[in-house]
C-alpha cells in the first residue's frame, strides 16, 4: 500500500506544488469554459465540456513536461505539437457542403485551436495573458459578429 501511495503523490513535493497545479488546471478548466460556454449557447455541437477538456488537456501537457524537467526546447516541440493535433480535430469539425457551396465549422475549429492555445499559455503559468485572451476571444465571437455584412455567419 506504500507504493501505492507513493506513486501517486510523485512528483508533488509539498503543499504548494499541490495548489500550483490545481490552481493552472482550474484556471484552465474556467477559462477554456468561457469559450465553451458561448458556443454552447449558440448551439454549437463543441461546446462547454469540449472547450474545457481541450484547455485541461494541452495545461496538463505542458505542466508534465515542466514537472518533468523538460527544458524549453522540449517544450516548444511538445507545443508544436499540440497545435498540429489540435488542427486535426479542428479538420473534423469543418463541414463542406457541396450542393450549396458552404462550408461549415470554422469558427468552432478555430475556437478549439484557440482554446487549445490558452490551455498551453495557462500551463506555462501565463494565466493572465491566456483570460486577456479569451475575452478578446469573446469579443470576436459575440460582438464581432454583428459587424458581418452581406454573408452568412458562424455565431
Amino acid at each position: 500500500m506504500d507504493s501505492f501511495v507513493g506513486e501517486f503523490w510523485h512528483g508533488l513535493p509539498d503543499s504548494a506544488e499541490i495548489g500550483r497545479i490545481c490552481f493552472r488546471l482550474l484556471a484552465a478548466m474556467i477559462l477554456g469554459g468561457a469559450i465553451g460556454f458561448q458556443r454552447e449557447h449558440v448551439g454549437k455541437p463543441a461546446g462547454l465540456r469540449t472547450h474545457m477538456l481541450v484547455a485541461m488537456g494541452a495545461a496538463l501537457f505542458i505542466m508534465g513536461a515542466e514537472e518533468f524537467g523538460m527544458g524549453s526546447d522540449e517544450l516548444s516541440r511538445i507545443i508544436q505539437g499540440l497545435a498540429t493535433g489540435i488542427g486535426f480535430i479542428g479538420g473534423g469539425a469543418i463541414l463542406k457542403i457541396s450542393a450549396e457551396h458552404d462550408i461549415k465549422g470554422l469558427t468552432t475549429a478555430a475556437g478549439i485551436w484557440m482554446t487549445a492555445a490558452v490551455g498551453v499559455t495557462v500551463g506555462l503559468g501565463y494565466w493572465g495573458v491566456a483570460a486577456m485572451a479569451v475575452v478578446f476571444t469573446l469579443i470576436t465571437l459575440v460582438v464581432l459578429v454583428k459587424l458581418e455584412i452581406g454573408s452568412k455567419t458562424e455565431v
